[in-house]
């Protein structure tokens, strides 16, 4: 086995004191150039590996993660981020990390921006941020001083404050529904891109989607003639109902929100029979799935999305190790067949 060194075996073959080996290690104090070199020849030699996880401890510093996420108890689609950030708390706590979730309501810039002013008073050490609004989201990690880390999860910013993101390709997410909706109709018939109950200019996540739903259907279907329909939750059977007896080349729908169930349960009063896919495993979702009144779903893994962008901070404090810009994770297609074995 590799042998363990320690500071004074370190000082013996460099020929110098315990404490200019612990100056050089901890980057404190002076040290002249000729001891520092020797030092250094002697940590090379034996392939030195600090323990970065003591040292932490030893400093006794606990850094303060932010996480700000809309409110699963108003958007259930959230809802499986709560055990993620629990896992996080107990998994991490131990070495020095305080991680605490903030809320706010999806429906309401005013609440994220309210939320986003009392993360920013508390000067955390970094903030993992949900950017559901994207103009605010932008502004709010504008607001964060240098010294916060910036990580964000589920959508995309582009902003060199942002040290990592965590989710999948938005875009090849609806090239892929757009495959799965070409394999269903044959490429026969007319699509239809939901949108519901979203600011659309603001959504990024639902832009990105069916721009490659849109863009997958001029490459392998020849066709352009995609419809899209953005509706309030309120207003969305008043004119889902409107568009689908107006156009009854409507073969398929593409929902790209978890508000999957929704959608169904009006197509199903209208006795039309048309592909539906759609995003996440709501349980409402699955049951529809089940019963195959729902094709397919793609399932976007909050859980492990939030999981991942916290590990990914506490891996930068604890270990210096510096972030991916992305973090992909896959587009799981889910099915009656399978979606057993993402439940379990």
């Amino acid at each position: 086995m590799k042998k363990k060194y320690t500071i004074k075996d370190i000082a013996k073959l460099a020929n110098v004191s315990k404490g200019t080996v612990d100056r050089v290690l901890h980057n404190r104090g002076k040290v002249s150039q000729a001891s520092l070199d020797k030092v250094n020849e002697v940590l090379q030699k034996i392939d030195y590996q600090p323990n970065l996880i003591a040292r932490n401890l030893k400093n006794n510093k606990v850094y303060h993660i932010c996480i700000l996420l809309p409110d699963p108890e108003i958007d259930p689609y959230w809802s499986p981020c709560v055990p993620g950030i629990e896992t996080a708390i107990m998994e991490f706590k131990s070495f020095g990390f305080a991680i605490e979730p903030f809320y706010f309501d999806p429906n309401k810039t005013a609440s994220f921006l309210e939320i986003h002013a009392q993360v920013l008073s508390l000067k955390p050490d970094a903030v993992l941020l949900a950017s559901l609004f994207y103009k605010e989201s932008i502004q709010a990690v504008e607001e964060y001083p240098d010294t916060t880390v910036i990580s964000v999860f589920n959508t995309f910013i582009d902003n060199p404050k942002v040290k990592n993101f965590v989710g999948q390709d938005l875009y090849q997410s609806g090239r892929v529904g757009a495959k799965l909706m070409h394999m269903v109709t044959k490429g026969e018939g007319v699509p239809l891109v939901v949108h519901v109950d979203e600011q659309f200019s603001n959504a990024i996540h639902m832009q990105e989607k069916e721009k490659g739903f849109r863009t997958y259907y001029k490459e392998y279907v020849a066709s352009e003639d995609v419809k899209t329909i953005t509706v309030s939750k309120s207003e969305v059977r008043k004119e889902l109902v409107e568009i689908l007896t107006d156009n009854k080349d409507i073969n398929g729908c593409f929902i790209t929100t978890s508000k999957v169930f929704q959608v169904a349960d009006i197509i199903r009063d209208v006795n039309k029979e048309i592909a539906i896919i759609g995003y996440d495993l709501l349980k409402e979702n699955v049951s529809l799935l089940e019963k195959d009144f729902v094709d397919f779903l793609i399932h976007q893994n909050p859980e492990r999305q939030v999981y991942l962008g916290v590990s990914k901070l506490v891996e930068f404090f604890l270990f210096k190790k510096e972030m991916r810009y992305k973090r992909l994770l896959p587009i799981d297609i889910v099915t009656s067949e399978n979606v057993s074995s993402y439940l379990s």
